[in-house]
């Protein structure tokens, strides 16, 4: 399936709460116990937009997904690094729109100097590991018991692809 992929903006920010809700309500994937709202989401495209930036992609005028790179961690000899994470609307997973946001969002982040991109899969969670390791990423390590969610500890895998 063919997206069409542009840079994220305000007016975008509904729908990609929207989209990240059941993450956060349904799953263990993402680790926040409240979905954000549409100007929390509106704050974070605005922030990460122009730090690493954020993209979404459209299927036939609907937005399918996003893509955004964001800081690795605070201290400076970590600016080169970053961390990555796509979310999709379920209709649209599997369909290759997860790989063409990465393939659009690491240029990028290589021309804003990243050299290294990081993603922490919340396990287990074998499509996005899946998705992962297509794109070049290594697995580098697990976080064990690092999450309490939904009755229970769960583990955070690490994997690293250089740009």
């Amino acid at each position: 399936m063919s997206a069409d992929i542009r840079p994220a903006a305000s007016a975008d920010s509904a729908r990609c709460a929207e989209i990240y809700a059941p993450y956060v309500t349904d799953t263990w994937v993402s680790f926040e116990r409240d979905p954000p709202g549409t100007a929390e989401m509106a704050r974070r495209i605005a922030d990460y937009g122009t730090s690493h930036g954020w993209l979404v992609a459209e299927v036939e005028g609907k937005m399918a997904g996003y893509a955004y790179g964001s800081p690795h961690r605070a201290r400076e000899a970590y600016a080169t690094s970053a961390d990555v994470a796509i979310n999709l609307d379920a209709a649209f997973a599997r369909a290759g729109i997860g790989r063409q946001l990465y393939e659009a969002l690491f240029p990028i982040l290589k021309d804003r100097n990243v050299h290294a991109v990081f993603a922490g899969i919340a396990l287990p969670n074998d499509a996005s590991i899946g998705l992962h390791e297509a794109m070049g990423f290594a697995p580098i390590g697990i976080y064990r018991d690092v999450g309490w969610k939904m009755g229970g500890w769960r583990d955070v895998g690490w994997w690293q692809r250089l740009l």
